[in-house]
Formats: C-alpha cells, sequence, structure tokens
C-alpha cells in the first residue's frame, strides 16, 4: 500500500522539484505519471524535461502518441496508461485514495504562493487521510526538505 506525499513548493519552483522527484523515481525503477489540469502546463513541462539533467536524459512523452504505454513517464490531463506505480499530480490534479493506495507512491506538489493552491492541498491532504492513507507533509522552508506532518 503506497502513501502520499505533500510537496510544499515555497523555494524552488515546480520546474526544478519535479526532475528531481522523477529521478528518484526512476533510480529505484518506478514508472510515472506527471497529472496536470491543463494540457499548457503539460506542454511547458514536456520542453523543460527535454532539457534536464543538463549531462542526461531523462525520458519522457506526452499523452496522446502512439507510445503512451511504453513511457517511462508519461504527462498526462487524464489518468496514464503507462502502468505507472509512482504519480506525481501538479496544479491540483485530483487523485483518489484508491489510486494512493494501489500505488508504490504518490506525490502532491502545490505552490506555497498561490493560496489556492494550498486550499486544494488542504482538501486533498482530509480527503486522502480520512480515506486512510498514508501522508506525509514535506516543506522546503528552511532551505532543504523537511518532513513537518505524517498520518
Amino acid at each position: 500500500m503506497g502513501a502520499a506525499y505533500f510537496y510544499h513548493l515555497t523555494r524552488d519552483p515546480l520546474e526544478r522539484t519535479l526532475p528531481m522527484l522523477l529521478e528518484k523515481a526512476r533510480t529505484v525503477g518506478w514508472r510515472c505519471e506527471v497529472r496536470a489540469t491543463s494540457r499548457a502546463l503539460l506542454a511547458r513541462l514536456d520542453e523543460q524535461l527535454w532539457l534536464h539533467p543538463e549531462d542526461g536524459f531523462l525520458p519522457h512523452g506526452l499523452a496522446g502518441g502512439p507510445h503512451d504505454a511504453d513511457q517511462p513517464v508519461l504527462l498526462t490531463d487524464t489518468r496514464g496508461t503507462n502502468n505507472a506505480a509512482c504519480l506525481l499530480a501538479v496544479e491540483g490534479a485530483e487523485v483518489s485514495a484508491e489510486e494512493v493506495q494501489a500505488l508504490e507512491r504518490t506525490c502532491i506538489l502545490f505552490d506555497g504562493a498561490d493560496p489556492g493552491a494550498v486550499q486544494i492541498a488542504r482538501g486533498q491532504w482530509a480527503r486522502l487521510t480520512d480515506a486512510g492513507c498514508a501522508a506525509q507533509y514535506w516543506s522546503q522552508e528552511s532551505g532543504r526538505w523537511e518532513k513537518k506532518a505524517e498520518r
């Protein structure tokens, strides 16, 4: 049974944090799904991931192509088809308790400078923990990532 890890972005932007988390997930062999609510953000992330890391390659694809099921990292605005073990939800994308429990890891990244994003994340925390999902809250307020809460 997996857990939901909430990442409160206060110092580094999504474009810096997401590749770091994807690299960690890929290191343990997990296929990943990055779920957003807008195709515009997914297109921007797709471009950014082609540039990261500077000394390597982070294989990924934008959903809608013929090889979605084969992508080690699939960027999508719907439920992915690449048999992911790790879901990274951004932009307030919906995540169900059943998904959290079925996956190895669910990461929910939200912008600490956006009050609406913070409110959505609080609602997700409440819904998921009330449904019995394990959850951790991580913040980089001090300059490095620290676990601030766990349920």
